[in-house]
């Protein structure tokens, strides 16, 4: 379990724990969308099972930025006078939007790393 969670944030195949998943690694700050492989380059496992694979990581991703958000809101409520002030949801605004691609990149490793036994 843990091992896989190493694996999983340092973008390594679940398969050979050798190979990466990410052309540009987990924490590139480049604009675009992510570019993958589509299988691993050291032990050839296919990532994208189907087409579609992919769609659950979005749920996955849309869970984290909960998170996320929700964090920020009680990291930040101490520093304002009311309990629920407005003010705060452009600093969860912000925060999401830059931490908006470590996400897409990081659903897509949980989703591969929960089906990373699945086999048709």
């Amino acid at each position: 379990m843990k091992n896989n969670i190493l694996n999983l944030f340092s973008n390594k195949c679940p398969n050979c724990s050798k190979g990466t998943i990410f052309k540009n690694g987990l924490l590139n700050l480049g604009f675009g969308f992510p570019q993958m492989h589509k299988n691993c380059p050291n032990c050839n496992f296919k990532f994208e099972k189907e087409p579609g694979f992919f769609f659950g990581a979005m749920f996955v991703n849309y869970a984290l930025g909960c998170a996320e958000a929700l964090i920020i809101y009680f990291i930040a409520t101490p520093f304002f006078d009311k309990t629920f002030d407005l003010r705060i949801f452009p600093i969860i605004g912000v925060t999401i939007l830059t931490l908006s691609i470590f996400n897409i990149k990081l659903s897509r490793l949980i989703w591969i790393y929960i089906f990373k036994n699945y086999s048709k």
